[in-house]
């Protein structure tokens, strides 16, 4: 399907609103590069791959200077230049009038549900004045299984969704709804006893646990896709997307851009402390032949191969590529390493065990320099170990007397 790319005077005012919050020259200077593609005030809003690149390379020069907020923002505007975001999405998020008709229609909505479950329920007891909360209970669940009556027919017909709808689902994606300006605590008990939990919290440490939750869903996320064989490259991709932390602590982010070169375009690539560059490629984790055996001994399978060799290829296009790369991009790419994540020990055929894996990759693994190969299983192990630590870590921290 044919790219649509996008443009327009809402995102040019975006980007010159965005290039004030930054001081860093070689940041606005990418940003200038990205305003003079796409013109000035009324002008024809240059659009196209360019402008989706010159976007990205303000996210990864943002990301380079450990601005992740700003990085986050360019990405969102090349992911709307790219057709891959509506404008919506973008004024929600920074457009503080379009965000308050986006939370004013939400009002409406939420107001508009409760106003039919309080219908349902006055049509219940009017209908039966002995009701109980059961009833009411009995009541939406029928409300809910109602979906099972649905079926498809025979004909040709069936449902396509108009761009309209297609906005307004892609906005609920986007939508984070918040509960603000709550009625206050029932009685002065409870409004003291509010005000010494809130007086007693660590900012530092809730931020931390906040983020350990958020953590620890992405990685259920990958897990549960890991775990169904159907998952497709993309889906696995989609669960690791700006989740670097999955990988170890030895990266600082995942880099805005993906195409060095122009014969690679690469699955993570990850930016180490010392800003050189660690690609990772990713398989399917249903690989059956992923270990075979032959004459009694375990080796990996023709897959495994493919993509080493694959991941080989975009090392050496990064090696000769250095200097044009690090100019223009600044990231340096002499000897990059990379990580090939692919398939899981249950998938295996020919009953091998998940330590037969292991140790045939172990083996595999201690002759390469450049490259290591770990399947989702080993990824998901390692990641949740590195959770369960900090959890260990904030646990200790919370229960830890002050010094008197």
């Amino acid at each position: 399907m044919a790219t649509t790319f996008r443009s327009g005077f809402t995102l040019w005012k975006m980007v010159q609103a965005a290039r004030e919050f930054t001081q860093d020259a070689r940041v606005r200077e990418r940003i200038d590069a990205v305003l003079r593609i796409m013109g000035g005030f009324g002008g024809t809003y240059g659009r196209g791959r360019p402008l989706v690149d010159a976007l990205e390379d303000v996210a990864q020069e943002a990301v380079l200077h450990g601005d992740f907020g700003l990085a986050q923002r360019f990405q969102r505007f090349a992911a709307y230049a790219g057709g891959e975001l509506f404008l919506e999405i973008l004024e929600n998020y920074y457009d503080e009038e379009a965000r308050q008709r986006s939370e004013e229609s939400m009002r409406r909505m939420v107001a508009m549900g409760a106003d039919r479950a309080v219908a349902a329920l006055d049509a219940l007891c009017r209908d039966n004045p002995d009701a109980t909360a059961a009833d009411a209970r009995d009541l939406f669940r029928g409300v809910a299984r109602s979906g099972d009556h649905l079926g498809l027919g025979a004909g040709e017909g069936g449902i396509q969704l108009s761009v309209k709808e297609v906005r307004r689902l892609q906005q609920f994606g986007h939508m984070e709804i918040l509960l603000r300006n709550l009625p206050g605590p029932a009685s002065a008990e409870a409004a003291r006893m509010m005000s010494d939990v809130l007086a007693d919290a660590d900012a530092d440490l809730l931020a931390q646990l906040l983020e350990l939750k958020v953590r620890r869903t992405g990685l259920a996320a990958l897990r549960a896709a890991a775990e169904d064989p159907d998952s497709s490259e993309s889906a696995l991709h989609a669960c690791l997307k700006n989740q670097e932390w999955i990988f170890g602590g030895a990266y600082v982010a995942e880099l805005a851009r993906r195409q060095y070169t122009s014969d690679t375009i690469l699955d993570i690539p990850l930016l180490r402390g010392d800003g050189s560059l660690h690609v990772v490629e990713l398989k399917r984790a249903n690989i059956k032949d992923l270990i075979i055996r032959r004459d009694g001994h375990f080796m990996l399978g023709a897959p495994v191969h493919r993509a080493v060799s694959q991941a080989q290829n975009y090392l050496r296009a990064m090696d000769e590529n250095r200097r044009s790369i690090l100019e223009d991009h600044g990231v340096d790419t002499r000897r990059s390493s990379a990580t090939v994540v692919i398939g899981h020990a249950r998938y295996v055929s020919g009953n091998v065990t998940p330590q037969e894996v292991a140790e045939t990759l172990r083996t595999y693994n201690s002759h390469m320099a450049r490259i290591e190969v770990i399947t989702y299983e080993t990824l998901l192990d390692s990641a949740a170990r590195m959770l369960a630590l900090s959890s260990a870590q904030q646990n200790s921290d919370s229960t830890e007397e002050p010094a008197a």
